[in-house]
């Protein structure tokens, strides 16, 4: 196993890719939103309105898509972009990820 050296962190080879992900190299991923069963659809609008600036019709169209389906694509941008929105939903008390 070779061992080098990248930042203040010491990695071996193995695990370089997964390094290079949480760094993110400026790939788009996808911010996808989870339904639960305690979150009112009102409540829901009401948070990708302000969170992600979603129209009213793109956040009425989301939170069926998440009804419906179980999960939603809410925002596409770099790991770095999505952060501050992903913790904003998160302290809403909605199911999010980063994927």
């Amino acid at each position: 196993m070779k061992t080098i050296s990248s930042g203040i962190f010491l990695i071996d080879t193995d695990t370089l890719v997964e390094v290079d992900e949480l760094l993110d190299t400026g790939v788009k991923r996808n911010l996808v939103l989870h339904n639960d069963d305690y979150n009112t659809f009102e409540y829901v609008i009401e948070t990708l309105i302000e969170v992600c600036d979603h129209t009213v019709e793109q956040a009425e169209q989301c939170t069926y898509i998440v009804h419906y389906n179980g999960k939603c694509v809410v925002k596409l941008g770099t790991v770095e972009e999505l952060k501050p929105i992903y913790q904003a939903i998160q302290d809403r008390g909605l199911t999010v990820e980063i994927d």
